[in-house]
């Protein structure tokens, strides 16, 4: 009798342990609501597609973790990882120093410039004199609004999107002159309906404003998931995994080397 009830109690006590693994590697990541193709856009089904929700896959299957895609507005992205609300963020946030005081990052994953994208009919010189009393589109909290805020404000007027396609939409329409975006989203974007119209006017010069590659964002101080998230991508550009998943979506190599 005291054998099987021992038998039992240390059933339990590894159930409840192999509950509390099991519980330790379940991992919540943010991922902002607003569709950004090709990184990021749902099919049909509401499932996440794209470049980085693939991506998020397969690292947490190298982490061997159970991970969730919880949708939050992309500025309320860190404040809900601050908040604990979520764990990680692979969803295109740029290593910037301001960003570096609140939250960490992994290692950057990716690497992109900005480039200007305005009418094929209308061309512009991206500078802040050519740009001088034009209507200049960029996505709110971004990087990208962060230079031109810096560099463009004082004599052009800025006009803050939730969504890059809402920007190109008011571009395509006449509402503002030009717009800021990440180069490899623009490929893509020239295919859409009325994409047609637009091309790219140049690149933007590096600067600090822009950040230094893309990582994932962690909570400040959990080194622990940092050296996960940091062996997971290792494992990842080391078996060629990464480069599958980036070539179905870009042409270009965008990792970092």
């Amino acid at each position: 009798m005291k054998k099987v009830l021992s038998a039992i109690v240390g059933s339990c006590l590894l159930a409840l342990a192999a509950s509390q693994v099991s519980a330790d590697e379940k991992l919540v990541f943010g991922i902002a609501l607003e569709p950004y193709p090709p990184f990021s856009m749902k099919a049909g089904n509401g499932e996440w597609q794209g470049f980085e929700p693939e991506l998020v896959r397969a690292l947490c299957e190298r982490m061997q973790a159970q991970c969730t895609l919880k949708e939050i507005a992309w500025d309320g992205l860190i404040p809900a990882l601050q908040a604990q609300q979520i764990d990680a963020i692979l969803n295109s946030v740029s290593i910037t120093p301001e960003r570096q005081q609140v939250i960490d990052f992994s290692k950057p994953y990716y690497q992109t410039p900005s480039t200007w994208v305005g009418d094929k009919n209308l061309p512009l010189e991206p500078t802040p004199e050519g740009l001088k009393g034009k209507q200049i589109g960029v996505q709110n909290s971004t990087t990208n609004a962060a230079y031109v805020k810096q560099h463009y404000g004082k004599d052009s007027t800025l006009r803050y999107y939730n969504t890059q396609d809402d920007m190109a939409a008011d571009l395509q329409s006449g509402r503002i002159d030009i717009m800021l975006v990440d180069a490899l989203s623009v490929e893509s974007l020239l295919k859409t309906p009325g994409g047609e119209a637009l091309a790219e006017m140049g690149m933007a010069p590096k600067d600090p404003l822009l950040g230094d590659g893309v990582g994932v964002a962690i909570r400040k101080g959990d080194t622990q998931l940092k050296s996960k998230v940091d062996q997971g991508l290792d494992a990842l550009r080391d078996d060629g995994t990464y480069d599958k998943i980036r070539s179905r979506y870009f042409a270009l190599d965008i990792s970092v080397h």
